[in-house]
């Protein structure tokens, strides 16, 4: 299966069976997207017609080119995704944990999946010893895995500093005796971000996101103190501060509502403020929300994605880059085909963890009584199963062209959107697809 697609001067060939991408000419273009559907002699009558230039010589040397690709598996590639073995079916060792230290926020986000922070519950705060035993039920559960994440989460875990700050110590101490590495993430809105932060940020946090949502009108529209008052005076030096001291990586993450769908303005307010870092989400909220998108809305989002898209490139070529999450892509060394197919180890290589210690299969599940996988004392309980059907297993996945590159997409997100982890978030398909032919369009611009 092939995907063939023109944007902004770019003809783009994906071969599905592969992940192969080609960027071609008008002829190559034509020859290929009708190679599958008419004999070698109906096509070069078709190609004589539109492109008279062309010589005999020229259109055999073209099908040799489509022929030498076939063969050499990169393009009308098999089904890769049927050639995975029972790994799928066993258990996985697990690797990352997500920390909940905080189930309360001092901010009122108006889209938040999380209820203000406290996940439908009460709010609490996660103990240091609770903590600790995360990180030692992460160890024993981890097999033969010697690099470990784990991600600070809330509500705002920043509320929770010295929890985090004593879990980090406990497991640098533990790391040599387990011969485990382990890798940290912190997630903050920036309201009490300080020096302090700062500094062990820089020390042991491999990743740090920060929430900002864009232009001040929006993000404050959306994302206010308890007192109803806007954040962004407030959270913005705080962010530039810390991005200009931060050493290692960080990503400024906003989120993007029916209200701004012209949310390119607000990304490159981000840019414009100095961050090179950024990331922009859609919201997924609750049918019938009016901050919600709704299919209506995609072509004005897809149209969003492709400006961003050639600004991006307008400002690699004048010395000003910036990189946007969703176009980050690896055309060379991806993953392997087995995590293409099993997707992204939700319930089985990565729990979240509630303040009181129980377990989850994905934080954006937390709440969600019917999922709770267990605790940390006394492990994931019996009988508890949470294997999303494979790629290769899914229908609505089968015959989709992204379906290597998005792996079946968010469990979450599914449940949310259809009732069923294994269900259909259609919007959201959408959307990773315009991004990812966004994506392809900038590497070849690049090359």
């Amino acid at each position: 299966m092939i995907h063939a697609y023109k944007l902004m001067g770019q003809n783009i060939i994906i071969d599905a069976g592969s992940a192969s991408v080609h960027a071609v000419d008008d002829v190559a273009y034509d020859a290929i997207t009708l190679y599958e559907a008419l004999p070698r002699s109906e096509i070069a009558v078709k190609l004589a017609a539109k492109y008279p230039e062309l010589t005999q010589g020229d259109v055999d040397e073209l099908f040799d080119d489509i022929e030498e690709l076939k063969f050499d598996g990169r393009l009308f590639a098999p089904d890769a995704t049927f050639q995975v073995d029972d790994r799928l079916d066993g258990a996985r060792d697990i690797k990352a944990l997500c920390l909940h230290v905080a189930h309360t926020c001092n901010l009122r986000c108006d889209y938040c999946f999380a209820g203000q922070g406290r996940y439908h519950g009460d709010a609490a705060l996660m103990s240091a010893e609770t903590a600790k035993r995360a990180i030692d039920f992460l160890v024993e559960h981890s097999g033969d895995k010697r690099n470990l994440e784990v991600d600070f989460f809330g509500g705002e875990p920043l509320l929770a500093w010295e929890t985090v700050k004593s879990t980090v110590r406990y497991a640098r101490s533990i790391e040599e005796t387990h011969n485990k590495n382990f890798r940290f993430t912190l997630t903050t809105n920036g309201v009490l971000l300080d020096d302090e932060v700062t500094e062990f940020c820089n020390a042991e946090m491999s990743n740090v996101v920060l929430s900002l949502d864009g232009r001040r009108e929006v993000h404050d529209a959306r994302r206010k103190t308890p007192d109803g008052e806007g954040s962004y005076d407030l959270i913005v030096p705080k962010f530039q501060r810390f991005a200009a001291k931060r050493d290692g990586s960080y990503y400024i993450r906003g989120t993007y509502t029916a209200a701004n769908k012209d949310f390119t303005n607000d990304v490159l307010h981000i840019a414009d403020l100095g961050f090179s870092e950024l990331a922009m989400e859609p919201a997924v909220t609750a049918p019938h929300d009016p901050l919600g998108l709704t299919k209506t809305d995609l072509p004005e989002l897809f149209r969003q994605y492709e400006i961003l898209a050639e600004e991006m490139a307008k400002r690699e070529k004048a010395g000003q880059p910036f990189t946007f999450y969703h176009y980050m892509l690896d055309l060379e060394d991806g993953p392997c085909v087995y995590k293409r197919v099993a997707g992204c180890g939700s319930g089985s290589e990565y729990f979240a963890v509630t303040p009181e210690g129980e377990l989850y299969p994905c934080h954006q599940l937390v709440g969600e009584t019917d999922f709770i996988a267990g605790d940390i004392y006394s492990g994931v309980k019996d009988g508890f199963t949470f294997r999303r059907k494979a790629i290769n297993e899914r229908q609505e996945c089968r015959e989709c062209w992204a379906k290597l590159y998005c792996s079946g997409g968010c469990a979450a997100n599914a449940y949310h959107a259809s009732g069923d982890v294994d269900g259909v978030y259609e919007r959201g398909c959408e959307l990773f697809k315009k991004r990812l032919e966004c994506a392809i369009w900038l590497k070849c611009e690049e090359s």
